[in-house]
């Protein structure tokens, strides 16, 4: 092997070995970004809703459109059927108890998170407690789909009402020449 085959090698292993840095500080950023793992001084809350969506462990929660926790898991009541969600938020945000969540899309196709609007009560939530007042996720192709096509009437209504009504000659204003 030459020179130019030794200094190609050497080339490839250096190429490589940035390639596993770059992925290894990739990987650190994630981690610290997705906030991966419980971080001391947070605390739980659960939900109640009626309908979940797409929503799923991991979704984050927001105060204002700020992230301040996220969804931790998502349980069925059996006795309800109510999807029980468990919140976990930071330690340093105290809603007030009269708050409400609803669930939100982050956009037309995409995931889901949920939003909380603080209430006026002069009393916290405390760890453990539960949001009371809660909107389930809207689904938006339903919806779309209701207004293509909407389920009441049939085509004989659409056939009436193509045909115009007969005249009262008594209700025609006279013609003027």
């Amino acid at each position: 092997m030459g020179r130019a085959g030794m200094r190609e090698q050497w080339t490839e292993t250096l190429a490589g070995l940035a390639v596993v840095v770059i992925a290894a500080v990739f990987l650190v950023y994630s981690l610290k970004v997705g906030e991966v793992g419980h971080k001391t001084g947070q605390y739980e809350l659960t939900a109640r809703f009626g309908e979940v969506g797409s929503l799923a462990p991991g979704a984050a929660v927001r105060v204002a459109g700020v992230k301040v926790g996220t969804v931790s898991r998502i349980d069925l009541d059996p006795k309800t059927y109510l999807a029980v969600t468990h919140l976990s938020l930071d330690g340093g945000v105290k809603l007030p108890a009269d708050s409400t969540a609803k669930i939100t899309s982050d956009g037309l196709l995409g995931g889901a998170h949920i939003a909380i609007a603080p209430g006026a009560s002069l009393d916290d939530l405390k760890p453990g407690g539960e949001i009371e007042n809660t909107q389930g996720a809207v689904d938006i192709f339903g919806l779309i789909g209701s207004v293509i096509r909407p389920q009441g009437g049939g085509s004989s209504d659409a056939a009436a009402s193509s045909t115009p009504a007969p005249a009262n000659p008594a209700t025609q204003p006279a013609e003027s020449y």
